[in-house]
């Protein structure tokens, strides 16, 4: 016993960052969560391993673990190569062994191979809640229970201000970063106030809103949100969604003449760099370090769709664009600080998102940031 603390010490003194804390916080030991769907879950924490079911996942995960957020990380979906590849790029940069990170296909709401997931023995495997309907069909959290590989529901997308702050806290409770999650939720607050806040003194007149979901993705009129994601979003920044009016869930696709009816007064295109899905596409390549003479240019086709015809966005040039992973990370409250300012330019004239997505970065993330987010032609905007 006396040896074995002599022999502590000694490496103590070797590395000073080493203590006593940070041994005992490496060693697991079972603890039980709540997910997301509401299921009690026991996992071995903090998690060491650690399979994302979405690759856009290792958004929260680098914000708590900044230092190396691939050091959990045994495998991820693809997602983020193809859908966000301007963020891969940075993340590869800092990270080189991401490129040998093993990857695996599927869709948002589908099902992970079973055998690959077994291969990789992770501590904890992560699923977006719109999985939860395939995996049960074919037992998939049964089958990994026999082999004590827990699976937690997490979710950004379908009920974002609901359920992003309790993944959060989930992921820093399992990974022993809560203290960190709490700081990330403090800031969250913080930036959403500025908004909140100003239009709950003023209450201004909310203008119309259309939202094109997924602008430049597909030929198809007119996908847009209803009164949750992008939809939520618009509310509290001040706007009145016309998708919340006319669809029953989180997403849905209205007719031309519906949103031509409706006579939306801003109309909000989330989009990307798609490239990988849609080659030369309609989409605007928005993200980190977009060029602002593409985006527009980009932008300008849309004021010419026959949905918009007539419309009084189309006449004052309300046309925006705007980062479509918004919709499914834990930084939507960077998209309502830049809703917010085109919907109210003089309540907001001194809020700048950029500045505050750039703030996030140096405190929470690992890697630089780099403006292109948005876009806008208004006038006000410019």
């Amino acid at each position: 016993m006396l040896r074995a603390m002599i022999a502590t010490l000694v490496l103590m003194a070797l590395d000073p960052a080493m203590t006593f804390a940070e041994e005992q916080s490496s060693a697991q030991a079972p603890i039980t969560v709540t997910d997301i769907a509401g299921r009690q879950v026991t996992v071995n924490a903090p998690v060491k391993r650690i399979l994302l079911g979405e690759g856009r996942q290792l958004y929260l995960i680098a914000s708590l673990e900044t230092e190396d957020p691939l050091a959990r990380i045994v495998a991820w979906r693809n997602d983020l190569i193809e859908a966000d590849p301007a963020t891969y790029a940075q993340y590869l940069q800092a990270f080189p062994r991401l490129a040998t990170l093993p990857a695996f296909v599927g869709k948002e709401n589908g099902l992970i191979d079973i055998e690959s997931t077994i291969v990789q023995k992770p501590d904890v495997v992560l699923l977006n809640l719109e999985a939860m309907s395939a995996n049960e069909d074919v037992k998939y959290i049964e089958k990994l229970a026999e082999l004590k590989i827990p699976v937690l529901y997490i979710d950004f997308r379908h009920y974002p201000l609901k359920n992003t702050e309790p993944t959060i806290r989930l992921l820093g409770k399992i990974m022993g970063r809560e203290n960190r999650a709490e700081e990330i939720i403090a800031f969250r607050h913080q930036a959403m106030a500025r908004v909140t806040d100003v239009l709950a003194r003023v209450e201004p007149q909310r203008p119309r809103v259309f939202v094109e979901r997924i602008g430049g993705y597909a030929d198809d009129c007119c996908l847009s949100f209803g009164a949750e994601n992008f939809g939520k979003y618009v509310e509290l920044a001040g706007g009145h969604n016309i998708g919340s009016d006319l669809l029953p869930s989180t997403f849905g696709q209205l007719n031309p003449e519906q949103v031509i009816a409706a006579d939306p007064e801003q109309v909000v295109v989330t989009s990307a760099d798609w490239e990988a899905y849609v080659p030369g596409g309609k989409w605007i390549p928005l993200g980190p370090g977009a060029d602002p003479k593409v985006t527009r240019k980009k932008l300008e086709w849309f004021t010419t769709r026959s949905a918009y015809t007539g419309i009084a966005a189309q006449k004052t040039r309300n046309f925006h664009g705007i980062w479509h992973q918004f919709y499914n990370s834990p930084y939507e409250f960077i998209a309502v600080q830049q809703l917010a300012k085109w919907f109210h330019p003089d309540l907001f004239a001194d809020l700048d998102p950029d500045a505050t997505f750039a703030e996030y970065h140096r405190r929470f993330l690992p890697i630089p940031y780099r403006p292109g987010y948005a876009v806008s032609l208004s006038d006000s905007a410019n």
